[in-house]
């Protein structure tokens, strides 16, 4: 088995960051978790048990700005956690989530360190959103997958999380520098930025969020929730269309950023498979 190490950096984000802990703990191991507190103010995680979180100077500026930041810096730590002894390093938000899909019958972990790649390999990204008129707002103490049913297929976040050579992550873990990438047949991104209206809300009361130029971007994740909760909505199956959305990922690719996926103007909805409800 290879060595994996699991690294993210947030602020103001422990409710997510309890949920990150518990997940990739089961999968990883808490002691290779690396959880990077942005601003010394920050408060240690109360799940965080025996991972390693590290209070850092908070990182300035404006949306573009302190991202390319907070990249620059993880795509650092990624490469010294790799000279330190780990094969492969995992990167991505406290919001984000990768998941294998069950029908494998395998472990994450063992996924993950039987693959054999070139730099980075990528998730296929789903956006879960929350139907207004059928879900209610999210119980944080249970599964997120058995509260929500929904999703956007969203190139945004098909991202290139996992990387076995250091390079460096463009900003939101969107793409590697350099570097094309494959879409793994059996990897998903789930992204939960977009998973609760009431979330949303309160994140526009976020002081250091809006003064950093986030209120666009935040305003931006409740289009998920209203595409889904549209009643006219073409909500697809998630078994018939997940794989078609993977091979037009990795056919599509933006003439301004050919090693960034796209799914063209195909809005793709789909309602989550059964087999992945147990999983987060």
């Amino acid at each position: 088995m290879k060595r994996i190490a699991v690294i993210t950096m947030a602020r103001n984000d422990e409710d997510f960051l309890n949920k990150w802990v518990n997940y990739y703990g089961r999968e990883f191991g808490e002691e290779n978790l690396f959880i990077y507190l942005d601003g010394e103010d920050q408060q240690v995680p109360k799940g965080a048990g025996k991972s390693n979180v590290t209070k850092v100077p908070k990182i300035g500026g404006q949306v573009v700005q302190a991202e390319k930041g907070r990249l620059g810096f993880l795509s650092e730590r990624a490469a010294e956690l790799m000279k330190s002894g780990y094969d492969v390093v995992i990167g991505c938000d406290a919001d984000e989530f990768l998941v294998l899909d069950p029908k494998t019958g395998m472990k994450l972990s063992e996924y993950v360190s039987s693959l054999e790649f070139d730099t980075c390999k990528s998730a296929l990204g789903i956006d879960v959103g929350q139907h207004l008129t059928e879900e209610q707002t999210i119980d944080w103490s249970r599964p997120f997958l058995q509260q929500r049913s929904y999703a956007y297929v969203c190139s945004r976040y098909t991202k290139p999380v996992i990387v076995n050579k250091p390079c460096r992550w463009g900003a939101g873990f969107h793409r590697v520098k350099g570097h094309n990438f494959s879409i793994d047949e059996n990897l998903y991104l789930f992204h939960f930025g977009s998973f609760d209206m009431k979330m949303i809300e309160d994140r526009f009361k976020d002081k250091d969020r809006i003064g950093a130029g986030w209120g666009k971007h935040i305003a931006r994740r409740a289009k998920t929730i209203y595409m889904v909760s549209d009643a006219k909505a073409d909500i697809k199956s998630g078994d018939r269309y997940l794989q078609l959305a993977r091979k037009v990922q990795t056919l599509l690719r933006p003439i301004y950023a050919l090693n960034k996926p796209s799914m063209g103007h195909w809005k793709l909805l789909i309602k989550i498979p059964e087999r992945f409800r147990q999983l987060l």
